[in-house]
């Protein structure tokens, strides 16, 4: 598979660009530059932006195409006397994977200083190396000496978020990242290739991007999207969760390298089932990668989507990550150019007539 520079150079961007929930304003900063030229925008004060292809007319429907881009990380709560600093989480991260993980720390000039989650040696463990895993006994060191020296010379406080220090690299040979965040910023990295796709085309709906704010602590952003932009149907863009690395292999149905997953279901949505089939008809008659699930757990920002207004027609396509919620995933170049291609795709092949179907 030949790989666009440009494209591994912006989902690189992407996944080493800080944005806990909350704090997404470099990410904006990231998607503006990477349509500047082709799209204008607006934001709000949730840290929502809306994109908008320079032939917007607003008269015709909208779909509406959602990622959102903030990432799971912390937030500091307290610095304890020792100058180590105690965190909560912001959004879903197992415990299990926390401990000597580095971390980078923003300090009150916006500076992203590192750190690494403290933990103490087994020569202190007195033959016991079983330690607690609830997050509130962690601490982040960032080599400070005390209380005083953390918030003078290192300048935290209380209220900064907190994300992986997680590098990005593509494995060109075999079309693969490694990195953080890729929930959800793999699926930022789609919905900006399918827009770069369009460029040009007069579609008979309006396709309106919003990269939306804090999904990871309640899919709040999206609830104020949805009010301004009043889609008529909508794709929202995903990394999910991979399941072909520890599922039995007849009931895997999120495996890197097989295409966007669409899900009918998880615990937030029931994807709107005509437009589901119809999307993924639309990929086998034209040879695009794709597979579906039936999801026991999970949620995403569709659930908001879906029903609001007077009922929008929703289908989520998920790009595969290994890992995520943790401080390093994985995910494949060819899952993603195959999620732009089939949403380009769905954005000039839907027509009002087939949307009435739905």
């Amino acid at each position: 598979m030949d790989y666009s520079e440009q494209n591994v150079r912006m989902i690189t961007v992407l996944s080493d660009t800080p944005g806990a929930s909350g704090f997404e304003d470099a990410v904006l900063d990231v998607v503006r530059k990477e349509l500047e030229n082709i799209c204008t925008f607006e934001e709000d004060k949730v840290r929502n932006l809306y994109i908008y292809r320079k032939n917007h007319d607003g008269k015709k429907p909208v779909l509406m195409f959602d990622a959102h881009g903030d990432e799971v990380g912390f937030m500091i709560h307290s610095i304890k006397p020792n100058g180590t600093l105690r965190f909560v989480k912001l959004g879903s991260m197992d415990s299990n994977g926390l401990a000597a993980s580095e971390v980078l720390v923003r300090n009150s000039s916006g500076e992203y200083i590192k750190g690494v989650i403290g933990l103490r040696p087994p020569h202190f463990s007195n033959g016991d190396n079983q330690q607690p895993l609830d997050p509130s006994s962690f601490s982040i060191d960032i080599g400070a000496r005390s209380a005083e020296e953390a918030v003078e010379e290192f300048g935290v406080g209380i209220g900064e978020p907190v994300v992986p220090a997680t590098k990005c690299v593509f494995d060109e040979k075999h079309g693969i990242f490694f990195g953080k965040a890729f929930d959800c910023r793999i699926g930022v990295a789609a919905m900006i290739a399918a827009l770069r796709e369009l460029e040009g085309s007069d579609l008979p709906f309006d396709v309106v991007g919003v990269v939306s704010s804090q999904e990871e602590v309640g899919d709040r952003g999206i609830e104020v999207a949805v009010n301004k932009v009043r889609p008529d149907i909508a794709i929202c863009f995903e990394g999910c969760p991979a399941d072909d690395t520890f599922t039995e292999p007849y009931a895997i149905q999120t495996a890197l390298k097989k295409g966007p997953m669409f899900r009918y279901i998880d615990r937030s949505i029931i994807c709107s089932p005509r437009y589901q089939r119809w999307v993924l008809n639309k990929a086998k008659e034209n040879g695009i990668k794709a597979q579906a699930s039936v999801r026991e757990g999970g949620g995403n920002n569709g659930a908001v989507v879906n029903l609001s207004g007077k009922g929008v027609p929703t289908v989520v396509a998920g790009v595969p990550v290994r890992y995520i919620h943790s401080m390093s995933g994985i995910t494949a170049y060819e899952d993603f150019i195959n999620t732009a291609k089939l949403a380009a795709l769905i954005a000039r092949d839907l027509t009002p007539e087939i949307f009435e179907t739905f």
